[in-house]
């Protein structure tokens, strides 16, 4: 086994949290035994990854905001570390398990943020159990509207879940960033073990199979526009300005119907968690000062 095929392991995972200031441990929630991160004090935020990936996603922006925040980031139902058990990932389900993390983990209502497919979930639950939360925020989120994305995105997000594989892996991330080869280097080994955890989760088949459940559940549909007029708390879209999954005109439009304020991350495609970690910290630190 050379280096990279040792990297592509659960080790990877550990590796990437390693120095984090978060700690790691395990909740039965609806049935479904969950992986969470969390670390600092003060205003509690939970953070919502999007569709194959897993809680280490969030690794460039945690170590700025558990200075001022109590960050909660979980494994999704199926991904990560996080096991679904029986029963399938319906609407409810779904809801009912976010609705149990925030519980468990958060002493008074959070910051909800949610990204791609966790924004839709977020905007789901906020429509539903908006007493649970302080403010939403939805990040290049799905579920604004059917979902459709630049064909040369689609195409290789479909060759990615179809044959998942280093090659597939980075002519897709080609489309999820907007600039691959800075933010490569910019990351140094922290990027080989991200890589090296999304390839070891993709080829999972249980991991297909839920994100197939996720997508015709949350992603795919446009959630009801009587469900985002019924979102009662505070919300904020944060979106990457090159976004090829869901385009930027989609939040525009979602801004203009709802009233809601529009953060725009330039230098960005469809992860700014990822590619600009500093303007998208600046930007949940102001959310949690309102």
């Amino acid at each position: 086994m050379n280096a990279q095929q040792a990297l592509q392991s659960t080790d990877a995972r550990t590796r990437a949290l390693a120095g984090l200031p978060v700690v790691e441990r395990r909740l039965e929630l609806a049935s479904i035994s969950t992986t969470v991160l969390e670390g600092g004090t003060g205003t509690p935020m939970v953070l919502l990854h999007g569709p194959g990936a897993h809680a280490a996603k969030w690794m460039r922006v945690i170590p700025d905001l558990v200075r001022t925040c109590r960050i909660v980031a979980p494994d999704l139902p199926g991904h990560g570390s996080t096991e679904v058990g029986g029963g399938s990932l319906d609407v409810e389900r779904v809801l009912a398990w976010l609705a149990q993390l925030i519980e468990r983990t958060c002493a008074r209502p959070p910051v909800l943020v949610g990204h791609i497919i966790g924004g839709a979930v977020a905007a789901r639950f906020a429509s539903r159990r908006g007493e649970s939360i302080r403010h939403l925020v939805l990040a290049d989120a799905l579920g604004l509207a059917p979902f459709q994305p630049a064909p040369e995105f689609g195409r290789v997000l479909m060759e990615y879940v179809m044959q998942p594989a280093g090659e597939t892996h980075d002519r897709l991330w080609q489309r999820c960033a907007f600039d691959l080869d800075h933010l490569r280097d910019g990351m140094g080994e922290q990027w080989d073990l991200l890589r090296a955890y999304n390839l070891d989760r993709a080829g999972m088949p249980s991991l297909q199979e839920v994100q197939q459940e996720l997508m015709a559940q949350f992603g795919m549909p446009a959630i009801p526009e009587a469900e985002l007029a019924g979102i009662s708390v505070p919300t904020t879209l944060v979106w990457g300005r090159h976004d090829l999954a869901t385009s930027l005109s989609v939040a525009e439009a979602a801004s203009r119907r709802y009233g809601w304020p529009l953060h725009v991350i330039e230098d960005a495609a469809n992860d700014p968690a990822i590619e600009q970690p500093d303007a998208l910290v600046k930007v949940l630190r102001a959310v949690c000062e309102q």
